[in-house]
């Protein structure tokens, strides 16, 4: 039965007047269902995964304890990101989030592969983390089979998206706790062993002064630092989610700013905290890789069963990681579908507002993903981190490029200037752009990440390619825009925003 629904256009800001659309059809926009609770553990969770669990020893031994210094400079280039992300977020919070602004202020092509781009980036992240999960509960239970525990968490993950986005950051809330609650915990016993010498230690195992010596703080020099930024900026990778949820939180003008403002704190205290204690309960150079350095800390407090803990924590992490994958990945691509950057059928929703179709391509894809990781995983898995670093640094160079387009258009048409501005402006934004483009380019000299950027520039030219046949030229579908001038949110008092929202 026809009926009439307020239109909730991808780039319409929710503070400005809505328009009643006669439709045939049910309702087709996602619903604001993420708390402020929802979105603050999000955001502190979107960090911790399998790339600080067990990458952070990659970045170790190329850098040694200067891998400190690494994470520092990358975790406030991503704050950079992050506010820029947010000040879009803020002034129009839509479900395409930062593939809808690129199209706007930089072009459709732009919005295009930005969207797909991440999308791309999500479903290489979920493929190596249902992997590992599998890995995981092989640990428990050798004697199952790796790929029935794959299918049971795809599933399992599936139905939890499609159910509604309430259910989703209600389970992102816990899985996020316990990430949280795991890491002070390992700082808290890490401190003990250090300052009272808990547990059974060899000779000089604990100290800050380990941080110094085994040839120093730089022992691999600066060129081990700069290579450490292939896999340190993986590692931050995923907290871009903070935009994609603006689409909805039930009061992104609060909330966004609030979660995003909690990055540096998050950054010192999951990576520089956590990684300082650990390198100075067991010297850097003993740390190869084999086992993952955060055993170290509840071993040397006599806990028994440390494997056993590790494990639960790492496959929260996982589960934890593969949910925000999917969610990301299809609010991103519904988005490109209203207006036109992706296939129609994306944009249909079920009554409690998620994008369906979506969540289960996303699934589908998945499934084949894990067969290729199964039969070829020794070869791809660790290309697969790769590429997941390309992806989420060209993903955050056009967030960069769309906040200076944005900025620029305000200044230009003297736009009302926004409510959540990001700091050091122009500087640090130029300054951040030029980060993305050297961790791009030592991708590309590491020869162990070579063939990432080698993929990636494939996968760039491929979208070119599906622009040109398929959306080039087209118009946008109707109920959709590219276009708007990034000042609707001020147009109304803060209270008549913060009551609509």
């Amino acid at each position: 039965m026809a009926g009439y629904q307020l239109s909730n256009s991808p780039l319409e800001s929710p503070s400005f007047p809505r328009r009643a659309v006669r439709t045939s059809q049910p309702a087709q926009s996602l619903k604001r269902g993420l708390s402020t609770r929802h979105i603050r553990f999000i955001a502190l969770g979107s960090a911790i995964g399998t790339g600080l669990f067990y990458g952070s020893a990659g970045a170790i031994q190329m850098a040694g304890p200067a891998v400190l210094l690494a994470y520092l400079i990358g975790g406030a280039v991503v704050f950079m990101v992050m506010r820029a992300l947010g000040e879009m977020a803020v002034r129009n919070p839509v479900s395409g989030s930062f593939g809808s602004y690129a199209s706007t202020y930089v072009g459709r092509f732009a919005g295009f592969a930005t969207g797909w781009t991440y999308t791309f980036e999500m479903f290489v992240v979920a493929l190596a983390d249902v992997t590992a999960f599998g890995v995981y509960m092989g640990f428990w239970f050798p004697n199952v089979e790796r790929w029935i525990w794959i299918l049971a968490v795809v599933f399992f993950i599936a139905a939890v998206n499609l159910l509604s986005v309430k259910v989703f950051g209600e389970l992102e809330f816990w899985f996020s706790l316990i990430k949280v609650v795991a890491i002070i915990a390992m700082i808290a016993g890490g401190v003990l062993v250090i300052v009272f010498g808990l547990g059974n230690q060899s000779e000089d195992a604990a100290g800050i002064s380990n941080l110094f010596a085994h040839d120093g703080f730089m022992p691999q020099g600066i060129w081990g630092v700069l290579m450490s930024f292939t896999i340190v900026m993986f590692a931050f990778g995923g907290t871009e989610v903070i935009g994609i949820t603006a689409g909805e939180a039930q009061n992104p003008r609060k909330v966004i700013p609030q979660a995003i403002n909690s990055v540096p704190v998050r950054i010192l205290l999951f990576y520089v905290l956590t990684l300082g204690v650990i390198m100075s309960i067991q010297p850097w150079n003993t740390i190869n890789g084999e086992e993952s350095p955060f055993v170290s800390i509840f071993s040397s407090i006599g806990l028994t069963s440390a494997a056993h803990v590790l494990n639960f924590i790492v496959i929260t992490a996982a589960l934890s990681a593969i949910n925000a994958d999917i969610f990301g990945a299809g609010r991103m691509i519904h988005g490109m579908a209203r207006i036109g950057q992706a296939p129609q059928v994306f944009t249909k929703t079920t009554a409690n507002g998620v994008p369906w179709v979506t969540s289960l391509s996303m699934i589908g894809a998945l499934l084949i993903g894990v067969l290729l990781n199964i039969w070829f995983e020794d070869q791809i898995f660790f290309l697969i981190a790769a590429l997941a670093t390309f992806a989420t640094v060209v993903v955050w160079f056009m967030i960069l490029i769309s906040h200076i387009a944005m900025k620029r258009r305000i200044m230009r048409d003297n736009l009302e200037p926004s409510a959540f501005p990001v700091p050091l402006w122009p500087l640090g934004s130029y300054i951040a752009v030029a980060f993305m483009v050297f961790v791009i380019i030592m991708i590309g000299i590491v020869p162990q990440t070579r063939s990432a950027l080698l993929t990636g520039i494939a996968w760039v030219a491929l979208l070119a390619i599906c622009y040109w046949c398929f959306v080039r030229g087209k118009p946008i579908p109707a109920g959709g825009s590219d276009e708007y001038d990034g000042v609707q949110p001020q147009r109304d008092s803060v209270a008549a925003q913060d009551a609509r929202s």
